[in-house]
């Protein structure tokens, strides 16, 4: 019998300003440039995490409403991400859940629930350095 793949759950908000890459002049855009950069993961795994996994991106604010694509579920939050995050997390028993933010209180909350966490350079590397 095969075992679930693992569930990664991404904090769209905490993952995009990660990178100042000037995000806030189009968070939606930004929400849709992270999740069309993930669609790699799903087949892929994340370290430690062998693919395929189940890809979910939460969104929240302005982001919300952005739609899923192949590989990559998108969850818009009618409130606040980090809650949903929690939500979905707390929904996944024995299954094992990832989850992708710096947050701090966050990791805390998804601790409790028996998820693992990942910073967000994860799936996203740093900016190039400038030169001087």
């Amino acid at each position: 019998m095969l075992s679930e793949r693992t569930l990664v759950i991404v904090d769209a908000a905490n993952v995009v300003g990660s990178v100042p890459d000037g995000w806030w002049r189009d968070r939606r855009g930004a929400a849709e440039r992270l999740r069309d950069s993930l669609v790699p993961f799903a087949a892929a795994g994340l370290p430690g995490y062998p693919g395929p996994v189940e890809l979910v991106l939460v969104v929240e604010g302005t982001a919300r409403g952005i739609g899923s694509v192949p590989g990559v579920r998108v969850e818009s939050a009618s409130g606040s991400g980090d809650d949903l995050i929690v939500e979905l997390t707390g929904a996944q028993g024995d299954r094992a859940c990832v989850v992708v933010t710096a947050d701090r209180e966050l990791r805390r909350r998804v601790a409790r629930c028996g998820a693992r966490c990942v910073g967000p350079r994860t799936v996203r590397p740093p900016p190039p350095s400038r030169s001087p």
